[in-house]
């Protein structure tokens, strides 16, 4: 993902979750949709994705713990504790219940919102999502330092995180930490059996991090689930010129296109 302006700007807002301080921006009315973007992302990038904000819903477009302009003091993140923000983020808007699209860690932090409050996620779309981290995923993890950076690298986090370097340096010392975690990422199929969202699984098959594999197991897990594997993508498979056929596809599959008499 690049540092491209985000085109789907509304009202910008920042609101006290969780001991950190949550940026937002807000954008149109009706349902609620949150977009959730991936680790080391923000969410300006959602602007590379889609043209404006998606019509007939009220979008809300956090930056997850320590990205962008949100705040995280104890530098830790853990993909249940970032639902838990987005969660309470949604008790202070007074929204029960949304639909939800999440890239890499931000479609991780869907599924445990899902997996944690069932009743509360309608419908969400899972883009290079896994429920656990695959051994592929902790070799890259390894490699992450703030010491082997470029300089374009650097330049590129500089636009999308606001708070300096030190916010930056801190982002990829927990990236590279997730190569240690065994308990944050651990759904089994019979606690993925219990969510009630229906749920696209979006999946590149040349993602580096995630094998197919791991798709097609959300896919037989979850109850009422859609598989969408992405020719010749890799992680994220949405971005650039495969974004307009994501919007088409993503947003007709959120307002039931797809459920048995709809069209």
């Amino acid at each position: 993902m690049s540092s491209q302006t985000s085109q789907i700007s509304g009202a910008t807002h920042t609101t006290s979750v969780n001991g950190i301080e949550m940026y937002y921006e807000t954008y149109g009315q009706n349902e609620p949709l949150v977009l959730l973007h991936g680790f080391l992302g923000s969410g300006a990038d959602w602007g590379q994705v889609f043209k404006g904000a998606p019509d007939g819903y009220r979008s809300v477009i956090p930056d997850l713990r320590g990205h962008g302009r949100s705040t995280n003091p104890t530098g830790a993140f853990t993909m249940r504790r970032s639902a838990e923000d987005v969660l309470a983020l949604l008790d202070a808007l007074n929204i029960q219940r949304c639909k939800g699209i999440g890239v890499s860690a931000g479609a991780q932090t869907l599924l445990q919102m899902a997996a944690m409050k069932p009743d509360r996620v309608e419908a969400m779309v899972l883009v290079s999502g896994a429920h656990y981290f695959p051994e592929q995923a902790r070799a890259i993890m390894r490699t992450v330092s703030p010491f082997n950076q470029s300089e374009e690298e650097w330049h590129v986090m500089r636009q999308r995180h606001k708070q300096g370097d030190d916010q930056i340096r801190a982002l990829w010392k927990q990236a590279n930490t997730f190569k240690d975690s065994y308990e944050d990422m651990t759904f089994t199929p019979p606690q993925l059996a219990t969510i009630k969202a229906r749920t696209l699984i979006v999946q590149g098959d040349h993602d580096p991090f995630y094998p197919v594999s791991l798709a097609v197991e959300l896919f037989n897990a979850i109850p009422r689930s859609y598989l969408w594997i992405v020719p010749n993508g890799g992680h994220g498979p949405i971005f650039g010129e495969r974004s307009a056929a994501f919007v088409e596809t993503c947003l007709a599959f959120l307002r039931g296109a797809w459920e048995p008499g709809k069209s």
